[in-house]
């Protein structure tokens, strides 16, 4: 029997697994963890955001790649926003659309789809070997596994390992060194869709925890209206996730606590008098929101004497931030196998018969549906041409 196997139990492994599934082949996905997917089950803790309910243009103009390359593409078109829409529907899963257009399954939950889904793979013949460590090249694929070092000798292979963030979730990019003596060109990693550190003064430790809404956080030509949070180490959040990757890479970033408010209105209302107000409770009374109000003080010094040098302030506060958070809390990462290492189908031109997907290739897009639906395109590409390959 033809063995295909799969390296990684991640959405684009299993994507890959379901690609690959056909009468007489044996189809193994092997995983290094207990249980497969624990990334995606952990990312649908707080509701599994799959897609973007937007044109297709739209959500691929989100998925940047260093040369361009559309990792959409598979052979029936791009797998985008509708695509896997029709294909959670088709596992049973019944999905809307919030105000924000973000997709999430009626449930909210991960574990419901990824139960159904394995349940398709099983039913199709697939087999899942959990604890099962890729450990090098060298006459096969050997692993560590609770029954020793074994080796397999498949026909293809698709490499679907994660990248570099959440390591304790499997994706520790323990991948690397054994693509690299293969002669696989590799970026690499850095931290994408993290939090910020900043070295707080003690007047913020009142506000750990407390959200940021209703402002504008703007990096260059990218602005980023959502919602993050002040905490202990510095910022976090969708809102901050969205314009991560240009301040990562040293573009000055300004927040706007009045987007809502041209500069004239919001001077007006530093006009108001203080009268014997303490000024906390003064700017409270402008600006309606205590965090708002907190960051004005941290980031906003020396204080402005004027109406018009409050509103200046306000309106493009400076982001006073002491680097990226680590790969170990950012929610994804850039970097990975260089585009130039891979055929336009994804196979590793290194090593005939290999394909890769998911965030093991370089590209990065921030959070909201974007990572996971690429990472869904990409595994359904590379399982794709490795059964054309078969």
């Amino acid at each position: 029997m033809t063995l295909a196997l799969v390296i990684g139990a991640g959405p684009a492994g299993l994507m890959a697994a379901e690609a690959l599934m056909a009468p007489g082949r044996q189809v193994v996905v092997v995983d290094a963890m207990p249980t497969p997917a624990r990334k995606f089950l952990m990312a649908g803790k707080s509701g599994l955001n799959l897609t973007r309910d937007e044109p297709l243009a739209a959500f691929g103009a989100q998925i940047s790649a260093s040369d361009g390359r559309d990792y959409l593409a598979t052979d029936a078109g791009a797998f985008g926003p509708q695509a896997v829409w029709d294909w959670a529907q088709g596992l049973g899963i019944a999905l809307f659309a919030g105000s924000t257009g973000r997709v999430f399954p009626v449930g909210m939950k991960a574990s419901p789809l990824l139960r159904a889904w394995l349940a398709r793979l099983r039913a199709g013949g697939v087999e899942l070997r959990s604890r099962w460590r890729w450990i090098g090249l060298g006459g096969g694929f050997a692993f560590d596994t609770p029954d020793g070092r074994w080796v397999l000798q498949p026909e293809v292979t698709v490499l679907a390992l994660g990248g570099a963030s959440w390591p304790r979730l499997g994706s520790d990019a323990t991948w690397v060194p054994i693509l690299a003596e293969a002669g696989v060109a590799i970026a690499p990693f850095r931290p994408a869709n993290m939090g910020f550190r900043v070295d707080w003064s003690p007047a913020m430790a009142r506000l750990h925890g407390a959200p940021v809404k209703g402002v504008a956080i703007r990096a260059g030509d990218s602005v980023s209206r959502g919602e993050w949070v002040i905490t202990p180490d510095g910022i976090e959040g969708g809102g901050v996730y969205a314009v991560a990757a240009p301040i990562r890479d040293g573009q000055a970033a300004h927040v706007d606590l009045a987007p809502d408010l041209d500069h004239a209105s919001l001077a007006r209302r530093f006009a108001q008098p203080r009268g014997k107000l303490s000024l906390g409770n003064w700017l409270r009374r402008i600006l309606a929101d205590p965090a708002r109000v907190g960051l004005l003080l941290e980031w906003g010094r020396p204080l402005p004497d004027s109406a018009e040098g409050w509103a200046a302030r306000a309106k493009a506060l400076p982001l006073c931030l002491a680097g990226p958070m680590g790969l170990d809390r950012a929610i994804s990462s850039a970097g990975g196998i260089r585009s130039e290492a891979l055929t336009s189908e994804l196979e590793l031109r290194a090593l005939p018969g290999v394909f890769a997907a998911g965030e093991m290739l370089d590209w990065e897009a921030p959070t909201g549906g974007y990572l996971l639906t690429t990472c869904l395109a990409t595994g359904l590409r590379a399982g794709q041409a490795a059964a054309r390959r078969l």
